[in-house]
């Protein structure tokens, strides 16, 4: 698969879907995106804890665009508000991470979380119903047994199609600080859930009790100086994770050397060059967000301003560094005052580790070639989500002369922000979420459908 921002510059055949289904707006914004294993199915989960699953249409002869499309297969509450009396503190009910589990059978699983709780959740079909029950009549009442005279065998009817959702798991009580990533291992069997300060190990059967693999609070909390802000498990090999954190590291552990990871098996961490050091070094070198390539060779790190790609062989500097708006180095100090600079935006790989993406704000995303070093800047909305609609790359300009369709960087929207995206695993398939929106734009210049 060729994969590259210049063929998404012309990105043709997007499609949005909205998942604003009453209540307040505020409810819908969606807070994270999830493919599955196969870029079948697509989840989305929001600030009112629900989620959404959507299901991409089989390939249709008579309409070959029609393929790609994606619509709603299933909805559903995940988690509702709580109250921890003890700490006399609301937990809300927003979806932090989707995680879906490798097929295994007939249905789906999935893990979401919110701030406290993580939950497993079984995904299955019935278009099949079963009728003529000896003690049960049509309405599954119990008949009155005095009644039945003959024994009849039950037989499965067709009937239209259902999609179940029931929780299989409930992982509760491992966390005192806010989740902010989970992670299903590859031996199938385990997951993590990372904090502030912590990170566990679940297995997938076991609900009452994990396995504390890192604790960095220290004894005094006066004495904190950084936090875990996001982890993730290798590809391939079960014993490896990784965690970044707030200082801008990346910490590489091994499961085998000890049992509890405090001590990190490899520390990727770019020295600061002291010239260019401000008041706001520390804040926007946090990353936020660190994936795996799908090759489990490199990593990709995103900060506030940049993201960065690192060889797990190579510790001392990132092999590739990706500049996201750094026209906004000039405005920092007001995106510190409206609180934008603590934004945590995620990123994502293409299938083939080729391209990267991440979002930025004003609904813009970016792409960034790794082999032809070409970049592009697109948009999401309303009016590049019609049908067939071609992508145009954006420019943002900052003084001097600009070209007409180029956007002034003091007429950014920083309300319009895109944290969370996510790439199909296989085909040019990107799933973007703008606030209450989802958009999903799908390449067809190299689908192999021209």
């Amino acid at each position: 698969m060729q994969a590259s921002p210049h063929c998404h510059a012309n990105v043709s055949e997007p499609s949005s879907e909205e998942i604003t289904s009453g209540g307040e707006w505020e409810a819908d914004i969606i807070s994270t995106v999830e493919f599955n294993h196969t870029g079948e199915l697509l989840a989305t989960g929001d600030k009112g804890g629900r989620v959404v699953i959507f299901q991409r249409e089989p390939e249709s002869k008579n309409d070959p665009y029609g393929q790609g499309e994606y619509n709603v297969y299933s909805t559903f509450q995940s988690h509702e508000p709580e109250f921890d009396y003890l700490k006399s503190l609301e937990i809300e009910e927003k979806i932090n991470k989707i995680k879906w589990l490798p097929q295994q059978n007939a249905g789906h699983s999935l893990l979401s979380t919110n701030d406290k709780t993580i939950k497993l959740w079984k995904v299955t079909e019935r278009d099949k119903k079963p009728e003529g029950y000896n003690l049960k009549d049509e309405e599954g009442k119990l008949k009155d047994l005095s009644t039945v005279t003959s024994l009849q065998v039950p037989v499965l009817k067709p009937t239209d199609l259902m999609v179940e959702v029931s929780p299989r798991r409930i992982f509760a009580n491992g966390h005192t600080y806010h989740v902010n990533s989970i992670s299903v291992n590859s031996d199938c069997e385990t997951y993590m859930s990372a904090d502030d300060l912590r990170i566990n190990l679940w297995h997938l059967a076991i609900t009452d009790r994990s396995f504390n693999i890192v604790d960095i609070k220290p004894a005094n909390m006066e004495d904190l100086t950084e936090v875990i802000t996001a982890s993730e498990f290798h590809p391939h090999h079960c014993n490896l994770f990784v965690y970044s954190s707030s200082k801008g590291s990346l910490r590489l552990c091994d499961m085998r050397a000890s049992a509890l990871c405090d001590k990190h098996f490899k520390l990727f961490e770019e020295p600061e060059d002291p010239g260019s050091r401000s008041f706001f070094s520390e804040i926007i070198s946090s990353v936020s967000d660190v994936k795996f390539s799908h090759s489990g060779r490199y990593m990709l790190a995103r900060d506030y301003l940049t993201v960065k790609v690192w060889d797990l062989n190579m510790e001392t500097k990132p092999i590739e560094i990706y500049q996201i708006h750094d026209y906004l180095r000039s405005k920092l100090c007001s995106l510190y005052e409206n609180d934008c600079i603590f934004d945590k935006f995620e990123c994502a790989w293409n299938g083939s580790d080729s391209v990267i993406m991440t979002g930025a704000y004003n609904n813009f995303f970016r792409m960034f070639d790794r082999n032809t070093k070409r970049d592009v800047t697109l948009e999401a909305s309303r009016e590049s989500s019609k049908p067939r609609a071609i992508l145009k790359p954006r420019r943002v300009c900052v003084g001097g002369k600009r070209r007409k369709d180029d956007i002034s960087v003091d007429s950014l929207d920083f309300t319009k922000k895109i944290l969370h995206t996510a790439w199909h695993p296989t085909e040019n398939i990107i799933a973007i979420a703008a606030t209450n929106n989802l958009y999903i734009f799908q390449d067809k210049m190299n689908s192999g459908m021209h």
